[in-house]
């Protein structure tokens, strides 16, 4: 039997539930689609949000690399600390060692109060540079002892010496001040002229007499000054005129002119000993970072073109003769080298005798 045909009102009910279907479907669909682009219009940037976004993550690989810069510098100034303890902990060990070992050796390296130079004949010049010991001096003056004028010096020395002419000072006392006071511990320089002429004066250094001689004026008035200044603490004038101690603290006591024929003052500022002077001065400057330059009287003055100020002390004042003690007394020069010298981080000098 063929199967039943349905009514036409069936068949329209059916029709109508499937465009009913047909219609829903797309509805869902446009619904998702819509959903799907408001969630994506939420999410999408535009260009100046990519533009921020951007320099937000540049800024934050900045501020990451700079603590790990700083992570990294942390750590290596941690070793370096730990490294600077330990060699603190070492040394502080070995000065404990040795320190009855130094103690014991003080005595033996304490600078001689005379330089010993042998093999030098009555009567003749030795070769000048073999008169200096101290080898730094010796390595920075060297190019001097082959210039002509130095050659000269020792040519007229030999003649004088030769005619038997009394010289001061002494032949192994000539470099006195630079084989006491080597060049890498000079902290002042104090400038004379020339050298005593009297027997048994002169010595090497400028203004200093050997210990047992009489204190020469000039000396005299040096020590009022330094008694008088009140920021010169405990100074007491002694009774002798010997300044080693000085040359022994870096204070390099240099005489314009190294020799003088005896009881002659004066007599060999022409030899030549001027032009190696200055370039002891040239030298000191040139070589030296902080030194205080006291320089007495006219004289002295004019060397301060020699120097370079920007990075030493120039003290100049009057001379302390008695001719000019008015103007030398009350000028604080040994107070004011002392201020210079801890502006330059350095240990003031004791002026005590």
């Amino acid at each position: 039997m063929p199967p039943k045909r349905k009514s036409s009102a069936a068949n329209a009910n059916t029709s109508k539930k499937h465009k009913v279907e047909l219609q829903i479907t797309p509805s869902v669909e446009k619904r998702k689609e819509a959903k799907n682009q408001k969630q994506a219009k939420r999410t999408a940037k535009t260009p100046d949000e990519f533009k921020e976004g951007r320099e937000t993550a540049k800024k934050l690989d900045h501020t990451e690399g700079k603590f790990k810069t700083q992570n990294e510098t942390q750590v290596k100034l941690g070793k370096q600390l730990k490294t600077n303890i330990k060699t603190q902990v070492k040394l502080k060990a070995e000065v404990k060692t040795s320190g009855k070992v130094k103690a014991a050796d003080k005595s033996s390296k304490e600078k001689p109060d005379k330089i010993q130079i042998t093999g030098l004949k009555t009567n003749t010049c030795p070769v000048l540079g073999d008169l200096f010991v101290d080898q730094e001096w010796k390595a920075a003056l060297g190019a001097e002892f082959q210039q002509d004028y130095f050659k000269e010096i020792e040519a007229n020395l030999q003649q004088e010496y030769s005619k038997g002419k009394q010289i001061f000072p002494p032949r192994e006392q000539i470099f006195n001040a630079f084989n006491l006071t080597p060049l890498s511990e000079v902290k002042v320089l104090i400038l004379g002229q020339d050298p005593y002429h009297d027997d048994n004066q002169a010595m090497g250094l400028s203004f200093s007499v050997p210990r047992g001689e009489k204190i020469p004026p000039s000396l005299k008035n040096i020590y009022k000054e330094l008694e008088r200044d009140p920021k010169i603490v405990g100074f007491t004038q002694p009774d002798h005129g010997c300044l080693l101690d000085w040359a022994k603290r870096g204070v390099l006591l240099l005489n314009a002119t190294l020799t003088v024929e005896a009881h002659l003052p004066n007599s060999h500022a022409k030899l030549g000993w001027q032009t190696f002077t200055d370039n002891v001065i040239k030298t000191v400057s040139d070589r030296c970072l902080h030194v205080v330059f006291i320089l007495w009287g006219n004289f002295a003055h004019k060397k301060d073109k020699l120097i370079d100020g920007t990075k030493h002390a120039i003290i100049k004042t009057a001379h302390p003769s008695p001719l000019s003690f008015n103007k030398f007394n009350a000028c604080n020069c040994f107070s004011d080298c002392n201020s210079a010298l801890q502006v330059f981080g350095l240990s003031p000098i004791d002026w005590s005798l």
